[in-house]
């Protein structure tokens, strides 16, 4: 009886192994595809081009093991998150008071829009004029370059949410908080973590930026300290960290998503 009802359960285990490993090998295909094309071109090109990947991997081993270097690391990272988190409370707010007020709407999208279209480095030079401290130039310039996303990504999703079904849950005349978490955070929640994985790669690119002119430490300090040199493998390594921390916190906002939205149906036809 109970090897009967356990062979079907075996191809089942089987398909949802193979169909895993088929999701593994194809996220992971690009990675080998450049790793191999970078390999390559090292072997014709001088290492000051293209150093080896060995050498890299040595670089970057000796970031992770060095206690001064992984400081400015996690510096780096710290500006990052602070960074995004003040524009998206920021900009959370002021989306509450657009969506609410049609006059505050009017004045505030075009202000937004206009510091959309302000280059990052522009931002650096105000806040070099501006202010003194380094740590508040870079939180500036952080907020400053993801707050207009932010509006607009949050003012988005909740103008999306069905005014009808809005209606039919006040009918029910809910507490506050119980229709944040049960009609709000479900409705707004996909827009707001798409918002955080756009405005992560974004972050990454305008910190380098930030901590190149004005930093003493941190991962745009360190490439400036490689291009001088003109260390390929070492600006190579310091990049590197970058791309993992974009990765990992990536990765954990796709599994805050899938956890969330279980729920949600999955279509067996692509569009």
């Amino acid at each position: 009886m109970s090897d009967s009802a356990l062979q079907p359960a075996s191809p089942r285990l089987s398909a949802m192994l193979l169909s895993s490993m088929k999701r593994l090998g194809l996220s992971v295909l690009p990675f080998v595809v450049v790793i191999l094309l970078w390999q390559f071109a090292s072997l014709f090109f001088p290492r000051f081009l293209f150093p080896s990947l060995i050498d890299v991997f040595w670089r970057c081993l000796d970031i992770f093991t060095t206690g001064s270097m992984f400081a400015d690391v996690l510096a780096t990272v710290f500006r990052i998150l602070a960074g995004l988190a003040g524009a998206f409370i920021v900009g959370g707010v002021l989306a509450l008071l657009m969506v609410r007020s049609t006059v505050i709407d009017r004045f505030l999208s075009p202000i937004l829009s206009l510091f959309q279209g302000i280059p990052a480095l522009s931002w650096v030079v105000f806040a070099i004029i501006w202010f003194h401290g380094t740590e508040f130039r870079i939180f500036f310039i952080m907020v400053m370059t993801t707050l207009p996303a932010f509006t607009f990504q949050v003012l988005g999703a909740l103008r999306a949410m069905s005014r009808d079904l809005m209606e039919m849950v006040f009918s029910f005349r809910p507490t506050r908080l119980k229709l944040f978490r049960v009609m709000i955070a479900p409705a707004i929640l996909p827009d707001i973590l798409t918002a955080w994985k756009v405005n992560l790669g974004n972050a990454s690119r305008v910190v380098v930026v930030a901590e190149l002119v004005g930093a003493t430490g941190g991962v745009g300090y360190e490439l400036l300290q490689q291009q001088q040199v003109f260390d390929m493998a070492g600006a190579l390594a310091w990049t590197l960290q970058l791309v993992f921390f974009v990765l990992i916190v990536q990765g954990l906002l796709t599994l805050i998503e899938n956890t969330a939205f279980k729920y949600r149906a999955v279509s067996e036809r692509a569009i």
